[in-house]
């Protein structure tokens, strides 16, 4: 068996040094350049950018997303923003439209075409969208093309040189179509007047669907949310505890109306059992945590699990509008939803 040998670095430090400072040079000028294409489209904005966000707003359809190579890829992303803030969007390759997915699209969709030349397939496809009666939104930096005669709404991304030491790869121009996508679907967002809620709505996983859950999503409830009324006895809350399906480490306390009033835990049952002989037949308001942290079902995770935090609380009773307990967060469902107890930053 032959054994690896490491070769050692034959680069001075001052050949080292360089080279960093090389690499740091290409990195800057390549986020300046991408950065500068941006902002030559942000000036080029007008009537065409008014139109086809009002276009959009007002189709009937859906938009429908399509390009060829890096402008095409570009287009996939903007067609995710679209779709999670509240467009309805599908992407289409060129190619495929061309050889029977045509079909896919109906005269009141609306198309969104990119391509810095405005060449491609896009020339032989955009006539027939037209003829279809679609609207077409540009993107280009050629807004004299061929496709741009196709269009309805021409967006220009501006003819900055592309950040590639070559002047080849799409950088540049394809981080201005980014930006220019962006800028569409969150215009749109805007004035659908899209709100949290319904922006939860499409992002239930992840990191963000935690951050957007609300407190009514993951709270226990029914027969697995124990409750008692202040006049019951310890032994009753007891046995409904231990009662619930899935193990309860508390019970919510409520008066005749049905609003909390107080809260009793496990630890409440053991220090009782240290204490005195005889507790089962007392009343359990005589116990109770009275008037305890409480969380409406409509507040977020986040916020029930900030209070769970501040003070050291395992069980926090969900209430609706009026009060009345609705549910028990359990610390334990909170972190296998991937919530965690520290601090986010």
């Amino acid at each position: 068996m032959r054994s690896a040998v490491t070769t050692k670095s034959t680069s001075t430090p001052v050949q080292a040094e360089n080279r960093r400072d090389s690499i740091l040079a290409r990195g800057r000028a390549v986020l300046r350049a991408e950065a500068g294409a941006i902002q030559d489209a942000a000036q080029r904005l007008g009537d065409a950018f008014v139109g086809a966000v009002e276009g959009i707003l007002e189709m009937k359809g859906r938009v429908c997303v399509t390009g060829m190579g890096k402008a095409g890829l570009i287009g996939n992303k903007i067609q995710a923003t679209l779709a999670s803030t509240g467009t309805l969007a599908y992407s289409l390759h060129p190619v495929d439209a061309l050889h029977g997915d045509l079909g896919m699209i109906h005269g009141d969709d609306i198309v969104l075409a990119l391509s810095k030349s405005g060449s491609s397939e896009l020339i032989e496809l955009l006539p027939r969208l037209k003829e279809l009666g679609c609207k077409i939104i540009l993107l280009t930096a050629s807004t004299d093309s061929t496709a741009a005669k196709h269009a309805s709404f021409v967006l220009d991304i501006g003819q900055t040189a592309e950040a590639c030491p070559l002047g080849l790869a799409p950088s540049s121009s394809t981080a201005a179509m980014l930006a220019l996508g962006d800028a569409i679907a969150l215009t749109v967002m805007e004035q659908k007047s899209i709100q949290p809620d319904q922006y939860a709505s499409y992002h239930p996983g992840g990191a963000l669907g935690r951050f957007l859950m609300k407190a009514g999503e993951i709270m226990r409830s029914g027969a697995d949310c124990p409750a008692v009324r202040e006049t019951d006895t310890l032994a009753r809350c007891y046995e409904v505890i231990l009662a619930a399906p899935r193990r309860a480490g508390a019970a919510a306390i409520t008066n005749a109306t049905g609003k909390l009033t107080g809260i009793i835990t496990h630890g409440d049952f053991f220090r009782l059992f240290h204490k005195a002989k005889s507790f089962a037949d007392r009343s359990v308001s005589e116990v109770m945590t009275h008037n305890p942290k409480r969380v409406q079902a409509d507040a977020r995770v986040t916020d029930a699990l900030a209070i769970m935090r501040k003070h050291s609380i395992d069980e926090l009773p969900v209430v609706d509008a009026a009060d009345r307990v609705v549910g028990m967060i359990d610390i334990q469902d909170l972190l296998s939803r991937g919530f965690t107890l520290l601090e986010s930053s």
